[in-house]
């Protein structure tokens, strides 16, 4: 950022008022957990050195995204050599690592060959960032503070899985909720943010493997944590982990996360049968047979989580078959190839998409009628993590490097 040294005080003035106005990426798809930014003016346009602010080297390997609280920027990481599932700090401005802590030792755990040892994006309440990661059969979280500290570190249960792990922290009051759906015993954890202690544990019944990162709503006059994983798609109750309504199926694995637009939620699955859905969130109870709004099956997502942009709904499945949708009726608007492969979901702002495919090439969207890319970039890199936004940068964690783009 050295527009910010060049142009002194002016500039120091700016960038304040910058973080004073700006959002935080505090988790797995930002402040609303659904991919969207309200932050205004972000770039939408870059190349390999062009609109580049810093790139940083990462060490070791992983697909966890970067997560943004003011000047502090963490990623989770593997040293695959070494067998170190590790957490680093870097400085926002200037890309500089502020610190490195090895959070766990362990042996590799048997992994799908798209996944990776440092999968499970963290989360930051601006005084802690709790990180998971997975020691043989147990699920490991950990807080750190913000100087490196460890504050706590638990195993709240085990996690068995031939295509390894991810399990994204979710904050919610003073709790870290994580999702244990696997093969065997499966639960949903809340921890206690202070001290790691297990604040409620609810078991799973269809005990099979998902990877999906709950949103948290307020929705039908009740707090709604909502998820697919498992054989069904449910919504619980985030203080004591009772669940308000399910719907069975409509596949058995899992790994997009929700999104909800105010009035429906949408869902992109899975394995072994491709779905998406709109689901009414008002039940009680089961409502399989009720509160599905829509449903389609044709170039469905099963990584890429989806994002909801006004009043429509978009998704690129995994072999880069990008779909927009009318959001409430279900009525395809437009299907176009973006891509060979993509594995990170898609960011929004100012009622524009960001698609970012495994080769780095972002095409910027414009939701529509018809196909409309506003812009097109490459990173210079691969790329498998979702991109971060946050006080007018994006950041993307490419296969090599951290890489900060804006002014």
């Amino acid at each position: 950022m050295s527009l910010f040294r060049t142009f002194g005080s002016l500039a120091i003035c700016w960038a304040v008022a910058s973080v004073a106005t700006g959002e935080n990426w505090p988790g797995w798809r930002g402040p609303r957990g659904d991919g969207t930014s309200r932050e205004k003016h972000l770039p939408l346009s870059w190349g390999r050195e062009a609109n580049v602010a810093w790139k940083a080297s990462v060490p070791g390997r992983g697909h966890a995204s970067p997560i943004v609280w003011n000047d502090a920027v963490f990623v989770a990481t593997c040293d695959e050599d070494a067998r170190q599932r590790i957490l680093l700090r870097y400085d926002r401005t200037s890309g500089k690592l502020v610190w490195r802590q090895v959070v766990l030792e362990s042996p590799l755990e048997k992994k799908h060959r798209l996944n990776s040892f440092a999968s499970s994006t963290p989360a930051t309440d601006g005084k802690r960032v709790y990180v998971t990661f997975l020691d043989r059969d147990r699920m490991v979280v950990a807080a750190y503070d913000y100087d490196g500290n460890e504050v706590w570190q638990v195993r709240p249960g085990t996690f068995s899985s031939v295509h390894g792990y991810c399990s994204c922290p979710v904050l919610f009051e003073d709790q870290v909720i994580v999702n244990g759906d696997h093969d065997g015993d499966a639960y949903l954890v809340a921890l206690d943010n202070a001290t790691g202690r297990t604040v409620w544990k609810t078991d799973r019944e269809n005990k099979t493997r998902s990877y999906v990162t709950p949103i948290i709503r307020e929705i039908d006059g009740r707090t709604q944590m909502i998820l697919s994983g498992s054989k069904c798609v449910a919504s619980y109750d985030p203080h004591d982990g009772s669940r308000h309504w399910i719907i069975d199926g409509p596949t058995e694995q899992f790994v997009a996360s929700l999104v909800y637009n105010g009035e429906l939620l949408f869902l992109t699955a899975g394995f072994p049968e491709l779905h998406m859905m709109a689901i009414r969130p008002n039940g009680h109870g089961n409502v399989t047979d009720t509160h599905i709004a829509w449903r389609t099956r044709k170039a469905a997502s099963y990584v890429p989580s989806p994002i909801a942009v006004g009043d429509y709904f978009l998704v690129v499945s995994d072999g880069g078959i990008a779909s927009c949708f009318e959001a409430r009726s279900g009525k395809r608007l437009w299907m176009e190839r973006l891509g060979t492969h993509f594995s990170s979901s898609p960011i929004a702002a100012e009622g524009l998409a960001y698609f970012t495919s495994d080769e780095g090439h972002t095409s910027v969207i414009r939701p529509g009628e018809k196909l409309d890319i506003v812009a097109e970039s490459d990173l210079g890199e691969p790329c498998y993590a979702s991109p971060a936004a946050s006080q007018g940068h994006l950041f993307f964690r490419g296969e090599e490097h951290l890489i900060c783009i804006g002014r």
